[in-house]
């Protein structure tokens, strides 16, 4: 039985990380590499993308700037969507550790490549094709973390992990702030922000040698052991004919109800980043202009402290969803949300205030509105279908989040700004003051099997 679903006997007066290795933090830092350079790619797109757009759209296309920006954020999406469903399921059939290394690679790549496009569709491709490689590689990370890391410590290191996005989101904000200060490239500086994207490709060199497979997925397959939650289990043994696991996910009763109310609350996160939070650096510009100072030194400011809020909130979030429980944390989620994106989008104040708003806003939108997935989706799941599982949850919104972004982009079109935009988007949030109600509270409680 591995450590991370044994229920698990341990001295309550012990501190949360007693009984962890060596190689627990091993498995925690490699699947924290990956996760750092999504986070980085990610963010990447949306600072570069206006900057991109302006050198590479026709003079028919520049005339309605806001629509391409939206409509390359919601290609990348849907590309992240699909991918993100494909490699889920391949990894809950060749393993976490194989499936996070393709991952990895196939990003890196077309990342890389898309410092060489020269139209809206090469761009628009290429994005596609690096939001399917993207997409694999959150919930295989998670899934290895959660079932190697001992019950008392799973929440915090999977809180740990999820901070990897916020660490590569304040690194792109860096490089950005360091280009739009240089210049080195003039108007095509935008290119290098993804060449750099290609580095994570020699991560996996360190991953091929680093990383355990996860004993307990090997486990599960040894015993065949194919149900998706623990209610199934108990109805069904052993079996030698093995379902398809995004057919399994939904199958059982118990687990569509799982899968289908987790993901109503991912859509809302999804589209809440996406269509609302990812305006806020045009909106800071805007802030900037209207007060005379520079919008290229006040945007990547912004961002880096949206990020450092976004990180905080990473590190803490698996000891708060212990403490509160997972219901009150994902209630305190969604309020701050809500609270934080309405005070921003209808600033009118000091950039110098504006940007504490930007790191609340990061704490809420992009810290907790992504951790309670990493802590919440794993203890859902058995481990046949823990990552199938996980992965449709946290990408299959994508599939019907990629339009707002489209949406949104419109509105500011139609309504001449980004406020009303965002906004109009951030009702979202409601979802999520509303599902966790009918969702099991699992706190405390071992890993299904």
């Amino acid at each position: 039985m591995s450590s991370g679903g044994a229920l698990l006997r341990e001295d309550s007066e012990a501190p949360w990380h007693a009984g962890l290795t060596r190689r627990h933090w091993r498995i925690l830092w490699g699947s924290y590499l990956g996760w750092i350079f999504d986070g980085y790619e990610a963010v990447a797109l949306v600072y570069a993308l206006r900057p991109a757009l302006s050198t590479i759209l026709t003079p028919g296309q520049a005339q309605t700037p806001a629509v391409y920006v939206g409509l390359a954020i919601g290609i990348t999406l849907l590309g992240w969507g699909l991918g993100g469903l494909i490699g889920g399921i391949a990894a809950d059939y060749i393993g976490r550790k194989r499936m996070m290394m393709i991952s990895i690679l196939g990003y890196a790549i077309f990342t890389g490549l898309t410092a060489f496009a020269e139209s809206f569709t090469q761009l628009a491709l290429l994005r596609f094709i690096t939001g399917l490689a993207i997409g694999s590689e959150w919930s295989t990370g998670i899934a290895l973390v959660a079932e190697t890391w001992p019950n008392r410590a799973r929440p915090k290191g999977c809180g740990f992990l999820q901070s990897g996005f916020g660490g590569g989101a304040v690194l792109a904000a860096i490089v950005w702030a360091v280009l739009a200060a240089t210049n080195p490239m003039g108007d095509q500086s935008w290119r290098i922000m993804f060449a750099l994207g290609a580095l994570p490709a020699f991560v996996c060199l360190y991953l091929r040698r680093a990383l355990d497979e996860s004993e307990q997925w090997l486990q599960a397959l040894k015993a065949q052991r194919w149900s998706a939650t623990d209610a199934g289990a108990g109805r069904s043994g052993p079996s030698a004919e093995r379902p398809f696991t995004l057919a399994e996910i939904f199958r059982e009763p118990e687990s569509r109800r799982r899968v289908l109310l987790a993901t109503a609350m991912s859509f809302a996160t999804t589209v809440g980043w996406w269509a609302v939070s990812s305006w806020l650096p045009a909106y800071t510009e805007g802030l900037a202009k209207a007060a005379g100072e520079p919008a290229n030194v006040w945007g990547p400011r912004m961002g880096i402290i949206y990020n450092v809020g976004a990180i905080t909130a990473y590190v803490i979030s698996g000891f708060v969803a212990d403490a509160l429980g997972r219901r009150a944390f994902l209630i305190v989620t969604y309020v701050g949300c809500i609270a934080t994106s309405l005070v921003c989008y209808l600033w009118t104040g000091s950039l110098t205030a504006y940007m504490v708003l930007a790191f609340l806003n990061g704490f809420f939108t992009l810290g907790f509105a992504f951790s309670w997935m990493a802590i919440y989706l794993v203890e859902l799941f058995t481990p046949a279908v823990r990552a199938t599982a996980a992965s449709f949850v946290f990408n299959g919104a994508r599939l019907i989040a990629w339009i707002f972004p489209v949406i949104a982009g419109q509105i500011v079109t139609s309504f001449g700004g980004v406020a009303a935009a965002a906004l109009t988007m951030s009702s979202v949030y409601v979802i999520g003051l509303i599902v966790p109600w009918f969702m099991p509270e699992t706190t405390g409680r071992p890993l299904p099997e």
